[in-house]
């Protein structure tokens, strides 16, 4: 079986799932950053497919970036000035590409926290 990364977001602060967030992954190698896709979560806060997998999920680095301000300035938890959180990089390992990853993020305006999750979905 080959592996896989999923995520999802959810709000803590709303107890809800979060939808409309735009998620980023980027391969890292050294100083390097490369873009390998782009997704927006659905109306559950997860992605409509794996973010990557099959033969381009590789072991390595990688970073998943969520642009969680826009999410809470559309929910209403944040105005129109500086946000204390807006992108959240969280850069993790992947030592088995084999192996299902799943890395959601929990946001709220003034907090937010991951985990290696096992996601129930094939």
């Amino acid at each position: 079986m080959a592996g896989r990364l999923t995520t999802h977001v959810l709000d803590t602060a709303q107890g809800k799932p979060a939808a409309g967030v735009k998620i980023m992954l980027y391969r890292v190698t050294g100083n390097s950053h490369k873009k390998i896709a782009e997704t927006v979560t659905n109306d559950e806060g997860r992605t409509d497919a794996p973010m990557l997998a099959g033969t381009g999920f590789t072991a390595g680095t990688y970073e998943l970036v969520f642009c969680a301000g826009a999410y809470l300035r559309a929910s209403g938890q944040a105005g129109d000035g500086t946000l204390f959180l807006d992108e959240i990089p969280i850069r993790f390992g992947v030592p088995d590409a084999d192996a299902h990853y799943h890395v959601p993020l929990l946001i709220s305006p003034f907090a937010y926290s991951t985990y290696r999750g096992r996601c129930p979905f094939p």
